[in-house]
């Protein structure tokens, strides 16, 4: 019972004017798409180049000056895909939130979010102490980072077949 009102949300999502705009353009759901995935290429890209750096490779590449350049880049990248995919969703609302590709996506999104969280509250607060090589525990967050979004980038593209 406690389902049937966040089926109707989702349903109120498809059918108002946003839905039926991003259902009925013949231009509009393929852009904001393109967008979306422009917008998770850039985040996913950015995460990765950097993850891999503290993971070992690279080293020539001084750490800090990268994340200085890299972290930016990823917010940018998340913004992008993030509002993109709500217009995406909102097309057809109802049906996706159901998906467990799409669940799947969420809890992986999440599941990123807290490990940057803690990355960032933790060890990177002395990134000006590491030198050349970053400590285990972020390794660990960093390889973390990685297996979290390859899983969001799959789980999303699965959603199509689910």
């Amino acid at each position: 019972m406690e389902q049937q009102p966040a089926a109707s949300i989702f349903l109120a999502l498809q059918e108002s004017a946003l839905g039926h705009a991003m259902r009925s353009s013949p231009v509009l759901y393929p852009a904001v798409e393109i967008l979306h995935i422009i917008g998770f290429v850039v985040l996913v890209g950015s995460i990765i180049a950097l993850d891999l750096r503290l993971l070992g490779l690279g080293r020539a590449i001084p750490i800090q000056p990268m994340a200085q350049l890299l972290l930016p880049m990823s917010r940018i990248g998340f913004v992008l895909a993030i509002s993109m995919g709500f217009l995406l969703f909102s097309a057809d609302a109802s049906h996706v939130v159901r998906n467990p590709a799409f669940q799947s996506k969420l809890l992986l999104i999440v599941a990123a979010l807290v490990n940057v969280v803690i990355a960032h509250l933790g060890p990177w607060r002395q990134i000006a102490q590491w030198g050349p090589e970053a400590p285990g525990s972020v390794r660990f967050t960093a390889m973390l980072s990685v297996l979290l979004w390859l899983g969001v980038v799959c789980a999303g593209r699965l959603i199509a077949y689910m």
